[in-house]
This record gives structure tokens, C-alpha cells and sequence, in this order.
């Protein structure tokens, strides 16, 4: 079964600073932190803004600016439905 990831940004909440030019266009480091547990709006995790190593040794968190899902394609198979597998 595949597992797709689904990300909502809020681009408002970009600090346009954090931007930076590569070879192909502009780029934003951020990072996806993933949990255990579902939160109340069906999240299975959140997006941050990356941030340098000396703000993170100075206490600072990045923004969070986004949340992500995962999604569900195709079904796996109920447990008495693999139980009755002949193999």
C-alpha cells in the first residue's frame, strides 16, 4: 500500500527572509515533524520553518507554518480477512 503524505502551508506565514536562491528558483528549508497520535483536526504532524543552528543553541523554535495527513490509498485488508488467507 502506498503512504502519501498530504502538506498545507499557510504562505502568510513565510518569513520571506528565510528564502534562498539555488540553482532553480527560490527555496525555503523547513522540516516535517511527525507524531503518534492524531490531533483534533485529523493531523498526523506539522511543518516548520528551518532555522539556523546558532538560533536553535539560543533557544528559538521555527514557525510553524503548516500541518500534514497522511492519506489513505486503497484498503488494507481486515484482520478476519487475512486470518482466512489458505497460506
Amino acid at each position: 500500500m502506498q503512504k502519501l503524505i498530504s502538506l498545507s502551508i499557510d504562505v502568510d506565514k513565510l518569513d520571506v527572509k528565510r528564502l534562498y536562491k539555488g540553482k532553480k528558483g527560490k527555496y525555503l528549508s523547513a522540516t516535517l515533524f511527525l507524531k503518534e497520535e492524531v490531533d483534533q483536526y485529523g493531523n498526523n504532524g506539522f511543518i516548520v520553518e528551518s532555522i539556523t543552528k546558532e538560533e536553535r543553541e539560543a533557544g528559538q523554535k521555527g514557525t510553524i507554518i503548516g500541518n500534514a495527513k497522511f492519506l489513505v490509498i486503497g484498503s488494507a485488508p481486515k484482520q478476519d480477512e487475512v486470518s482466512d488467507l489458505p497460506f
